[in-house]
């Protein structure tokens, strides 16, 4: 089999690779930067950042360069169905990197950073042929009050979509005033 054939396979197979993967399979550094470069200028690849591939050209797929990481705020709403609007990419990550908009593949992403301990309630779901760690519906409410996104018009977005039980189960984790501002917006619904 020609080594270019493995490469595609591995594009094939995961949603996302890095350089190392590649140089782990030809086991030649320059042979693997050489053939990234081949298979990205036919567009049979694409880089989402600097040693990060994929053979999908989606800007959500950067989620898994920041990992442990995320898809949230608006974009989950979209996601879930909670409105109509196409939203960025936006990010809810922990490592500790530049936050703010950055470009993948001409497009806007946001970035921004969770305290670790805030870091749960998310789930995988299917987008196109792979997965994506996307914010339940409840995790994206605390999250847009969390990062200061929260708007009025959003109460009737979530109004029959929040398992109280669920929510309350994340609340246990955030401090008495967050909870207090949570609940009272709730208590709107």
């Amino acid at each position: 089999m020609k080594k270019i054939d493995l490469v595609r396979r591995l594009a094939e197979k995961s949603p996302y690779f890095t350089t190392y993967d590649v140089i782990r399979i030809l086991k030649n550094r320059k042979y693997a930067y050489l053939l990234l470069s081949i298979l990205e200028k036919r567009k049979e690849i694409f880089r989402l950042a600097k040693g990060f591939y994929s053979k999908h050209d989606d800007p959500s797929l950067i989620v898994y360069y920041f990992k442990p990481a995320y898809l949230g705020l608006q974009d989950a709403m979209s996601f879930h169905n909670l409105w109509e609007q196409e939203t960025i990419p936006m990010i809810i990550t922990v490592k500790n990197v530049r936050r703010g908009l950055r470009k993948v593949f001409g497009m806007n992403v946001l970035i921004r950073k969770i305290d670790p301990k805030y870091f749960f309630g998310f789930e995988f779901f299917k987008a196109n042929d792979f997965y994506l760690p996307i914010s339940t519906v409840e995790k994206t409410l605390i999250d847009l009050i969390y990062f200061r996104e929260w708007r009025a018009e959003y109460s009737s977005y979530f109004k029959q979509r929040i398992d109280r039980k669920i929510l309350e189960g994340y609340l246990r984790k955030y401090p008495k005033k967050t909870q207090e501002k949570i609940l009272k917006i709730l208590s709107g619904f």
